[in-house]
């Protein structure tokens, strides 16, 4: 699994904002210049952080973004998982919760074995919050 930079940048979004909490609205702008990222880039994850229910906007001279919970109710993997897709460590078709999935899936002798190391890793992921990573709490 790899994750990609939408991914990575997201979080860096994400605990840009936690630092900055009490300001108010923050502007895309000052995120990008703080975290040196492309604001063109940004907007893309962004949009998605806000349309998966994660961030709060304001259009306007005062506008920007800001969390909508406290950093302590984020886990990485719910914001993962919403700017990747999904965080399985393979891409086996096993893994799909439709009727594509494997056919091979009941005889993979690998599938248990990338089955756990998924769980382990949403479950890890899932634990560790945005406060934990502002904390040094890993």
């Amino acid at each position: 699994m790899m994750i990609s930079t939408k991914g990575t940048y997201a979080i860096r979004v994400m605990l840009d904002l936690a630092q900055h909490e009490n300001e108010g609205y923050i502007s895309l702008k000052s995120i990008a210049e703080r975290q040196n990222i492309s604001a063109k880039y940004l907007e893309s994850i962004v949009s998605m952080l806000n349309k998966g229910g994660m961030l709060s906007s304001l259009r306007g001279k005062d506008g920007g973004y800001k969390l909508l919970r406290s950093a302590e109710d984020y886990c990485i993997g719910e914001i993962l998982r919403l700017t990747e897709g999904g965080l399985t460590p393979v891409s086996c078709h096993g893994f799909a919760e439709d009727e594509n999935g494997c056919r091979n899936v009941g005889n993979c002798l690998t599938f248990p074995m990338w089955q756990k190391l998924d769980t382990l890793i949403n479950d890890y992921l899932d634990k560790v919050s945005l406060r934990d990573l502002l904390e040094g709490n890993v």
